[in-house]
């Protein structure tokens, strides 16, 4: 199996889009994925000697390659879902209250997912100041082997 390749954050271009220090000529195309990993990694203790077995890297968020340079490439949040924000009755001048409102049909939004993620991790949830994407967090490209297409890919994008 080869190896990720690996980088860092280069920059934070908005809340969805990131620049990586690595590009064309480290081996970067369109559509890879990549990990924003944290700086704190997850030790894994022995319960009885309290030994460090190991460590596991936590990732942050996960982006795709959406433009790819010489020497940088830029990468985005893709991930997305539907959610159900309801039907709003609005009359200026006469409320029917929640009751009603709950019978008006529903309104589907699309969020995607921004750099700063909800999503859990096993281990523990990152601590509030360690979940933000910052210039200098390493990245680790995910391996279509380790993870299966299905799991890279989302339904919405």
């Amino acid at each position: 199996m080869t190896e990720p390749i690996r980088g860092k954050v280069a920059a934070v271009l908005n809340e969805r889009e990131i620049a990586l220090n690595l590009g064309s000529a480290n081996g970067v195309s369109v559509g890879m994925y990549f990990d924003v990993m944290s700086l704190e990694s997850g030790d894994i203790r022995d319960p009885d000697t309290n030994e460090i077995l190991g460590s596991i890297e936590r990732p942050k968020v996960r982006v795709r390659v959406t433009e790819v340079r010489e020497k940088f490439s830029v990468a985005s949040t893709y991930r997305s879902k539907r959610v159900n924000v309801g039907g709003t009755f609005e009359n200026k001048f006469f409320d029917m209250g929640p009751f009603a409102r709950a019978l008006m049909p529903p309104k589907w939004i699309t969020k995607h997912e921004t750099l700063k993620t909800s999503e859990k991790n096993f281990l523990e949830v990152l601590k509030e100041e360690d979940s933000y994407v910052k210039v200098g967090d390493p990245v680790r490209q995910v391996l279509k082997e380790r993870y299966g297409q299905a799991e890279l890919e989302d339904v919405n994008s």
